[in-house]
């Protein structure tokens, strides 16, 4: 292939990571996703998507589908998910000196300390308006001539009770000063870092790869899938999931509502290699910069899995196999948690410092997930019957050839002319039934 048919051999366009910026920029912590899929993904998928295709809406959250083929429940429906919600810290109180202790979520407290962050809190006094506070930390000890021996040379770490918001609040009744801006028990927090390139070619890091990075994803397919034309057999149901960091709440409810019968979760994976301090537990070598990641395990899809592993390999996009065990961890878990049939597996990218201020990726392996999926879902639409494709085709172990020992065909002992393989009957030069008679000797 040219370099021009292989944009995952290239640097990403300015325009395209301009949408992939705005799309994890979003503010859209645990159940306020709105900000991304209403603010930033509705005015996208209008800008590219058919007048026939139709953006779901759900009542108990903020997620969307958008759907290729509306009403036509008898095709073969795919779904491919990104999940909108991000890890968020939250106001639990506020003390008499003015400090906000909030909760730490799925983050470790010293990746916390020092970050600027925004509080969003809703008007008491207009429910549903929302404003923004921009301007302050989050804390623990404070100056290091407070803290004690043991946290200074590193021995001891910090515990989450100890995390506090900083508003730099000062003069008299400083409790009261906070709760006059409105800050109540609840209020997310968020980190304020939007991504930058980093400074090795094809990288960049800031806050919430995991999970803008998946609905980015979602939406470039669905944009390329439009530019091509559409799909004939399949119907594609392009979700933006609510509700993945407290237990993948969202998708389940999506493909319980939509039944798909397959289903693509698309999340950010860990770079193993670079991982500090985890070489004994003998991981798979995930690798940023060497592609996307495909599972296998857990409740993953052989026959869905090949589809994909042959539209990469036909396309020369690199593709790493990732292991996963009881649970992917991700919104490919959706079918089975929804108790729908669904052929389902998860696909990603390894990324660095997962749930930080600094996650890093690369977005040559996120070109290679947006390209490998679309080249996927063109496979899947060239099958003449995807159901019974799903139906009758599970791999059938009794079935697998005997795989003999593929070494030397020395003989036993030298000088025996009379043993196959001797001087006068090259292995190279012997005829095809010779061949089979040997292998059939060593079975």
């Amino acid at each position: 292939m040219s370099d021009n048919a292989t944009p995952w051999t290239q640097p990403m366009p300015d325009a395209q990571f301009k949408l992939m910026r705005d799309i994890l920029a979003a503010p859209s912590p645990v159940g306020l996703e709105a900000a991304m899929t209403y603010g930033v993904l509705k005015p996208h998928f209008e800008s590219f998507a058919p007048k026939s295709w139709h953006l779901h809406q759900f009542k108990g959250n903020a997620g969307v589908v958008l759907d290729t083929h509306p009403d036509q429940d008898d095709m073969f429906k795919v779904m491919i998910i990104g999940h909108a919600d991000k890890i968020r810290m939250q106001v639990r109180s506020i003390g008499e000196d003015g400090k906000i202790w909030i909760n730490t979520d799925s983050f470790l407290p010293t990746v916390l300390i020092g970050h600027e962050v925004k509080l969003f809190s809703e008007d008491p006094d207009a429910p549903g308006s929302y404003r923004c506070i921009e301007g302050g930390t989050v804390e623990a000890l404070g100056a290091i001539h407070f803290s004690d021996p043991a946290q200074r040379d590193g021995s001891k770490g910090l515990k989450k009770e100890q995390i506090y918001l900083d508003l730099q609040i000062h003069g008299e009744n400083k409790k009261q000063q906070v709760l006059n801006l409105g800050v109540r028990p609840g209020d997310s927090i968020i980190f304020d870092r939007p991504i930058r390139p980093g400074f090795s070619p094809d990288t960049f890091y800031g806050a919430y790869l995991d999970n803008g990075l998946g609905c980015f994803v979602a939406a470039e397919v669905a944009r390329l899938i439009a530019e091509a034309g559409g799909t004939k057999n399949v119907r594609v149901l392009f979700a933006i999931a609510s509700y993945e960091e407290i237990g993948r709440f969202g998708s389940r409810v999506m493909a319980g509502e939509m039944k798909p019968d397959a289903l693509i979760g698309v999340d950010v994976n860990h770079d193993y290699v670079a991982a500090p301090g985890i070489g004994d537990k003998r991981m798979q070598p995930l690798e940023m910069g060497k592609g996307f990641t495909m599972a296998v395990g857990s409740i993953a899809s052989e026959q869905l899995n090949r589809v994909i592993a042959q539209a990469a390999k036909a396309n020369d996009i690199p593709m790493q196999r990732d292991m996963v065990g009881v649970d992917t961890g991700t919104d490919g878990m959706a079918g089975v948690l929804a108790s729908v049939d669904s052929a389902a597996t998860s696909i990603g990218f390894p990324i660095r410092n997962m749930h930080t201020i600094s996650e890093t990726g690369n977005t040559q392996d996120v070109l290679a997930a947006i390209h490998a999926l679309t080249h996927t879902l063109k496979a899947l639409d060239a099958l003449p019957d995807l159901k019974r494709e799903f139906l009758d085709n599970h791999p059938r172990l009794d079935q697998a050839s005997p795989l003999t020992h593929q070494g030397s065909d020395k003989p036993d002992s030298e000088g025996d002319d009379s043993k196959e393989g001797s001087k006068e009957s090259s292995p190279s030069k012997e005829s095809n039934q010779s061949k089979k008679t040997k292998k059939k000797a060593k079975k």
